[in-house]
């Protein structure tokens, strides 16, 4: 690795003397090797430099045992993978990535199953797993897999029943018509909604209200659309969206498609059947841009009232950030429902960009974090067209930002 790859390409002047002092510091190190110019002056990081200081000192910093920065930790080594990913071009990531695989020991993680099976699979290890997909080994593939799959069906069996129940519940609540077709008519709950009405000189109940469904369950009824951000610091939300879209693609009445992105994006509906293989269709890292993976999923909206688009994403735009709310402005406007997730996980409060939140909030996104055990009724209140910003504030569920 060269001193010119360690351009975090945050709009630094690399051609200056100074920049060139600050990528050898980078290079270099700390302490003893702490970066003295001629003139017996020390180089002073920018806070944006300082972690990109640790990140490189975690894996290239030897302790005392000659070992690196971070253990045998795999909430740190997640926590330090999504890192580098935001302060690194992909090249240099990739790089890092090898080498971690090598002085952190995580090679030996993947290639011993008894070792994988000592650790507790959870969604921890499964978003290291992803991130690291493009160095996995080809023989420690069929391990990833089945440490992956196992959390996955844990995953789906603790939140199917909930979603299918939410889901199909809201689609038949949402579905009722005063004017159905004879077909349609739901005569239990038109005769419960009219008892007032009985004539005792005819023994019969004249409806003045009839109660049905618009529609036959086998058809349609809404179309969902999950937009998910692939940057490293949405890995736990990449896992859980994977597992919401294979339940939700298995109801009939809904059409459901699940995109993925960062500086491009990539269509994973065909996969949606196995949570694995989108997973493994998934490559953390790169850059953002959220105007891009919004025109591809606008572009795939042919029922705007019927459609729900769920971009889950920090909101921090690599793009241009005008045109992207001008883009999110259009498919409101359209009729679309469409909900800004900052995460999808149980990890807290996430980091997003509060002034992105606050201005699709402004163009009627609502934008804030939910956990998985909540996502279900968030898409019942989006599919029976109720505000869903005043369904977050009923969860206590914060969605004013303040940059």
């Amino acid at each position: 690795m060269s001193a010119s790859d360690l351009d975090g390409g945050d709009g630094r002047d690399g051609g200056t003397g100074r920049g060139r002092l600050n990528r050898w510091r980078l290079v270099l190190g700390g302490n003893e090797a702490d970066g003295i110019t001629a003139d017996g002056n020390s180089v002073e990081l920018s806070a944006a430099d300082a972690r990109r200081d640790q990140a490189l000192e975690d894996l290239y910093g030897a302790d005392k045992n000659g070992r690196g920065g971070l253990g045998a930790s795999s909430p740190r080594v997640a926590r330090w993978l999504g890192d580098i990913r935001g302060y690194f071009p992909s090249t240099v990531v990739q790089v890092m990535q090898a080498d971690a695989m090598d002085r952190l020991g995580l090679r030996q993680l993947l290639l011993e199953p008894e070792m994988l099976r000592t650790v507790q699979p959870d969604v921890g290890l499964v978003s290291t797993l992803i991130g690291l997909g493009r160095v996995i080994p080809e023989q420690s593939r069929k391990t990833a897999r089945a440490v992956i799959r196992q959390v996955t069906n844990e995953l789906e069996e603790r939140l199917r029943a909930r979603t299918v129940q939410a889901v199909s519940g809201a689609l038949n609540r949402a579905a009722r018509t005063r004017r159905p077709r004879h077909r349609d008519i739901d005569w239990n709950r038109t005769i419960a909604a009219n008892l007032k009405h009985y004539q005792p000189k005819y023994r019969t109940i004249v409806p003045e209200r009839l109660v049905g469904h618009a529609r036959r369950s086998t058809e349609i009824q809404r179309e969902i659309i999950l937009c998910i951000d692939q940057s490293g610091s949405m890995a736990e939300s990449v896992v859980y969206s994977s597992v919401f879209g294979a339940v939700l693609s298995s109801l009939r009445s809904v059409r459901t498609r699940l995109v993925v992105f960062d500086t491009a994006v990539v269509d994973l509906t065909d996969e949606l059947d196995d949570p694995v293989d989108v997973l493994f269709g998934v490559q953390l890292g790169g850059g953002t841009d959220i105007n891009r993976a919004l025109a591809y999923c606008q572009d795939k909206i042919t029922q705007p009232t019927e459609t729900i688009l769920v971009l889950i994403s920090d909101l921090y735009e690599g793009g241009i950030a005008e045109e992207m709310l001008r883009r999110a402005a259009s498919i409101v406007g359209a009729g679309t429902t469409m909900i800004a997730l900052l995460a999808l996980s149980d990890s807290g409060h996430p980091s997003f960009d509060a002034n992105h939140a606050a201005a699709l909030a402004g163009i009627g996104v609502p934008a804030f974090a939910c956990t998985p055990d909540l996502f279900p009724d968030l898409m019942a209140a989006a599919i029976e067209r109720r505000d869903v910003g005043e369904w977050a504030a009923s969860q206590d569920i914060p969605t004013t930002h303040e940059a």
